[in-house]
C-alpha cells in the first residue's frame, strides 16, 4: 500500500516541501531507503541552488525535487513510479483524521471511526451470507450467489487479519 505517497498532498511531498522550506533535508530523508539517500541529497542541493534564481525556477525545481523524492520512496518500497498525481480535491477522510489525531495527540475519534466502519462492513457481509445460505442446491445461480457471498466474507476477514499481522 502506497498511502497515496505519489500525490501532491501525500506524506512524501509534504515532507519534501517542509525540507525545502526549512532548508533541511532531514524532514524527507526518513521516507527514503539509505541506498537512495545520496541521490536525494544531490537533488536537494541542486534544488536549493535553483530556487534562488527566480519564482518560476523555484516552482520547477521544487516539482522536480518532489518527483525525485516520491520516485526514490516508491523505488525503496518496490513500487513503480508512474508520475506525481494531483492533490485529491475531496481529501482522504481517514488520512485527514489520522493527521488530526497526531496533531491533537488523541486517537479516540479515529479509532471510533475505524472500528465502526469495520463493524458495519463485517455485519453487511455477514448479513449477505445469511440471506443466501438457505439456497436450493439445484438452483445453480443461487448456489453461486451464496458461494460468492461466503468467499467475499471469508476473504475480507482473512485480508483484514493478514494486514494487521503485517504491522
Amino acid at each position: 500500500m502506497a498511502l497515496h505517497c505519489d500525490r501532491m498532498d501525500g506524506l512524501v511531498v509534504k515532507s519534501a516541501e517542509e525540507a525545502l522550506e526549512m532548508e533541511n533535508i532531514n524532514y524527507v530523508i526518513p521516507f527514503i531507503k539509505e541506498k537512495y539517500e545520496d541521490e536525494l541529497k544531490d537533488a536537494f542541493e541542486r534544488t536549493v541552488v535553483v530556487r534562488e534564481l527566480s519564482g518560476a525556477a523555484a516552482e520547477l525545481a521544487d516539482y522536480w525535487f518532489f518527483e525525485t523524492a516520491v520516485r526514490l520512496h516508491l523505488k525503496g518500497r518496490g513500487i513503480s513510479y508512474t508520475g506525481l498525481k494531483p492533490t485529491n480535491i475531496k481529501g482522504e477522510p481517514i488520512i485527514n483524521m489520522a493527521n488530526q489525531a497526531v496533531k491533537s495527540e488523541n486517537l479516540n475519534d479515529l479509532m471510533n471511526f475505524i472500528l465502526s466502519s469495520i463493524q458495519e462492513d463485517i455485519e453487511a457481509r455477514f448479513d449477505d451470507v445469511l440471506s443466501k445460505k438457505d439456497y436450493d442446491v439445484n438452483d445453480v445461480d443461487d448456489a453461486r450467489d451464496y458461494a460468492d457471498a461466503i468467499l467475499n466474507f471469508f476473504g475480507y476477514l482473512q485480508t483484514l487479519i493478514e494486514f494487521m499481522e503485517e504491522g
